[in-house]
């Protein structure tokens, strides 16, 4: 029972979002804005440390913590029926022999069955939170993508490339390291983005309508 309940703890969200990194490679299409041949010598490039890039990025920041958030009520919430369901056990060993057969034999029943629904409850608990990762995951990649193009094209860069442990890339000159620039850059975005949306005009104040008079 203790195993299941471990089962639940906080999943490494920066572990799957750097593997979903590092395995993506460029795509054929990726240069969607080029129409014309670039030559390598006048090539512009620069690159990122990608662990660094997510791991600060205050979007990620946040609802990493958030799922974080939601594993450790999930936890408690499968600990607590778990105990429940231990009692269970227990007070049917300790009275087991006052039954008889047939009354012995429905009550493992029902236990098997509600041990075999917790298993189904952890398990839902277990996809749910993975689902929130992926989707965190594809977030943060496509934010982080978007915010690169706009990146690039602000400082004439033709290619950006993502530099990390056992990559494509093992050797970068630092001065083509842009990561702390993007880190603010796309922080800022996001705050700016963020503020933009959470302000919402205050509604316009209505005149009272003016009061009749008496009749006298």
């Amino acid at each position: 029972m203790k195993r299941i309940i471990n089962a639940v703890g906080i999943l490494s969200l920066a572990g799957l979002l750097m593997g979903g990194c590092n395995s993506s490679a460029p795509s054929g299409d990726s240069g969607e804005g080029s129409t014309g041949e670039i030559n390598m010598t006048d090539l512009n490039v620069a690159y990122v440390h990608t662990d660094s890039v997510i791991n600060k990025f205050d979007f990620f920041i946040n609802k990493s913590k958030e799922i974080s958030d939601k594993g450790k009520k999930f936890e408690e919430e499968l600990a607590s029926r778990a105990r429940g369901f231990e009692r269970e056990v227990t007070n049917f060993q300790q009275s087991a022999n006052t039954m008889t057969i047939n009354q012995a034999r429905a009550k493992e029943e029902e236990l098997v069955t509600k041990e075999r629904n917790l298993v189904t409850f952890r398990d839902n608990l277990m996809q749910e939170l993975s689902a929130d990762e992926t989707r965190l995951y594809n977030e943060v990649y496509d934010m982080i993508q978007e915010y690169l193009a706009k990146y690039a094209k602000e400082n004439d860069l033709e290619m950006i490339l993502s530099y990390t442990r056992g990559g494509g890339v093992w050797y970068a000159d630092k001065a083509l390291d842009v990561t702390e620039s993007v880190i603010k850059g796309i922080n800022d975005d996001f705050k700016s983005k963020s503020d933009a949306a959470t302000a919402t005009p205050a509604p316009a104040a209505t005149e009272a309508a003016p009061a009749e008079p008496e009749a006298n």
